[in-house]
């Protein structure tokens, strides 16, 4: 008993569209067009090991990052 398999043609050799493309074709913005975001710094700071883990607690609780609770502090501080 003898099995026979069709394959279907080649591929083509095109690549395939890029993701801005593929985006665009859907209705979605391309990346071109998204919001633009600040330029960032990193910040590198020691704590204290207790203050770390009061922050860290205070976070967690109402479900915020640590990121996020700073960067707010530090622009609060800096509005006066």
């Amino acid at each position: 008993m003898t099995k026979k398999i069709a394959f279907g043609p080649r591929p083509s050799a095109s690549l395939p569209p890029s993701a801005d493309s593929w985006v665009a074709s859907r209705g979605g913005e391309p990346a071109s067009a998204a919001i633009e975001r600040p330029t960032m710094k990193r910040l590198t700071i020691d704590l204290p090991a207790d203050v770390h883990a009061r922050l860290k607690a205070q976070c967690a609780m109402r479900g915020t990052k640590m990121v996020d609770e700073i960067r707010r502090a530090v622009e609060d501080m800096l509005k006066s």
